[in-house]
């Protein structure tokens, strides 16, 4: 009788062990939902969907607190891969969040207007504007998301929006039409 206790003992502490390192060795970090939701969204970091930025965001579609229709810089393709993803129904861009803009958008700043009142520093979201007080600024093209989100602050109007054109490097194809039938279909 104790034979067999202590054999139980050992194989229990066995067992244990095994599932302590399987613990360690096989962890998961973070969510992996959040984070295939989080691969999805355009990283602008631009909080037109109410949140301070793309993951926590992602995160709130996941705990179900935010819907997918939240992002005007993805647009449509983004939504349509959201509900792909999450098994849910395609659903048309929120517009009370903003709207999708046929072409991406940066903004310039008219340095010969510009006061210097780092208001549109503080609304950016990336740092994508320089400049310091009573100073002209300037916006970092290549970092702009075309949010618009520094535009309302200026108290000069010295903010102008410009369609970024289609370039080799940047062009898009369009999503077919939802009535698409595929010639392959049988």
């Amino acid at each position: 009788m104790l034979t067999v206790i202590i054999t139980l003992a050992i194989a229990a502490s066995l067992f244990g062990l095994l599932l302590a390192y399987s613990a360690v060795r096989f962890k998961v970090e973070g969510d992996p939902v959040v984070d295939q939701i989080d691969a999805l969204l355009p990283q602008t970091q631009c909080g037109q969907c109410t949140y301070a930025g793309c993951r926590p965001y992602a995160e709130a579609m996941a705990n179900g607190e935010a819907d997918i229709n939240q992002c005007p810089p993805g647009g449509e393709a983004t939504i349509i891969a959201l509900a792909d993803l999450l098994d849910v129904e395609v659903k048309a861009l929120n517009a009370e969040h903003g709207e999708e803009k046929a072409l991406p958008t940066i903004v310039r700043i008219d340095e010969q207007v510009c006061i210097g009142c780092t208001l549109c520093i503080q609304a950016c979201p990336i740092d994508a504007i320089l400049g310091a007080a009573k100073l002209m600024h300037t916006v970092i093209e290549s970092e702009c998301t075309g949010c618009d989100l520094c535009i309302a602050p200026c108290p000069v109007d010295c903010i102008h929006v410009f369609e970024v054109k289609p370039t080799t490097r940047s062009w898009i194809a369009k999503l077919p039409d939802a009535d698409f039938a595929s010639p392959h279909a049988g």
